[in-house]
């Protein structure tokens, strides 16, 4: 088979897949999920094996305890989130009333002052009007996120069917990728499988590092946020924290929602606001300094720029699934794209002239 011929018919299956991804995606959730799952718990059943475990044993012993894990950590977070939760929705207005106050208390005069009183009232209805809209789709947001019937089921699903899933996919790992290693064109091999590697080792560092920095600051900000006695600081920490994945969005997204309620809950004892920004600006100095160095070093290779806009690009394509493929599928495109880079460095459209012989 031709190189043209080959390259055809790899475009093609990508393109099938592509196209199974678009048309199935609303059923693909738990199955990636278990997917993911397994691949970070394939390394821990394999040093099990290696103790003397059976396959077996050793994969339903690790899926017991994250399972056990889970429904812990279900138990004693959930209904704390989901009670700050509906409560942050229903003061949500008051939140917003109270801020505009305070900006028209506090910002009017200087806008009197050099815009006149037409221009203070411009600004006031502008501020209402924007305010006011943003209170609501957020709080429609978040309500139908809460009672959608669709959610309902497919967290459901998510919860149950993961486990399952992920345990078959755990137990027959090693034996699904010498299936795959086995049908790779035999000329190629070598270099597919350095490819893969490369790809395990960006993939497999980013996910488990970035999960264990999520978890941390999540907590940092949970606890910080609630000692100091903000409303909601638990809620706000651990969404600032989950989110944390995409660089910046975290603490920005944490920022911004903990200095409004805080705002609006402390004013004008500026301190426990300053203490609240503090917080955060705390919690990005130990991210950048500490946790991402130790956690993800240097060789994770994924740009924030690029990882943004494969979870923008993913997510508006597959939905949720495609949030969760964006991470591993971006890092599995940088490798390639280094990989051609540094052919495309070597060839004569780099080069201009025929590469030399090394042996000669």
């Amino acid at each position: 088979m031709t190189l043209q011929r080959q390259i055809g018919f790899w475009l093609a299956c990508l393109a099938g897949f592509i196209v199974f991804l678009y048309l199935f995606s609303g059923v693909l959730m738990p199955f990636v999920a278990a997917i993911i799952l397994a691949y970070l718990l394939d390394p821990i059943v394999d040093r099990l094996v290696k103790l003397g475990l059976s396959r077996l044993v050793a994969t339903l012993l690790i899926m017991l305890l994250v399972t056990l894990a889970f429904v812990l950590v279900l138990l004693a977070a959930v209904p704390v989130l989901v009670n700050q939760l509906s409560s942050f929705i229903d003061k949500v207005p008051g939140y917003v009333s109270r801020l505009q106050v305070l900006i028209a208390e506090q910002g009017g005069p200087l806008i009197e002052r050099f815009g006149g009183p037409e221009r203070l009232k411009e600004v006031q209805a502008a501020l209402q009007g924007g305010m006011g809209d943003a209170a609501k789709w957020a709080g429609g947001v978040l309500t139908s996120i809460i009672s959608g019937g669709s959610t309902v089921v497919g967290l459901l699903s998510l919860l149950v069917l993961t486990p399952v899933i992920a345990f078959y996919v755990l137990l027959d790992w090693d034996h699904m990728v010498k299936k795959v290693d086995g049908w790779l064109p035999r000329p190629q091999a070598p270099v597919i499988r350095d490819l893969a590697r490369q790809m395990d080792q960006t993939v497999a560092g980013f996910l488990r590092g970035q999960a264990l920095l999520c978890l941390i600051l999540g907590l940092f900000y949970a606890v910080g946020l609630s000692l100091i006695g903000l409303h909601f600081g638990f809620l706000i920490g651990i969404v600032a924290g989950i989110i944390s994945f995409v660089p910046f969005v975290g603490s920005i997204t944490g920022l911004l929602i903990g200095g409004g309620v805080a705002i609006a809950q402390f004013w004008p004892e500026y301190w426990w606001i300053l203490a609240v920004i503090g917080v955060f600006g705390l919690g990005q100095f130990i991210e950048g300094n500490i946790l991402q160095p130790k956690l993800l070093g240097d060789a994770v290779g994924l740009h924030p720029v690029w990882l943004m806009f494969s979870l923008l690009a993913f997510g508006s394509l597959f939905g949720f699934v495609g949030v969760l493929l964006a991470v591993p599928v971006a890092a599995a495109i940088g490798v390639l794209v280094r990989f051609a880079l540094s052919q495309y460095m070597t060839s004569r459209l780099y080069t201009g002239s025929k590469p030399r012989d090394l042996d000669s």
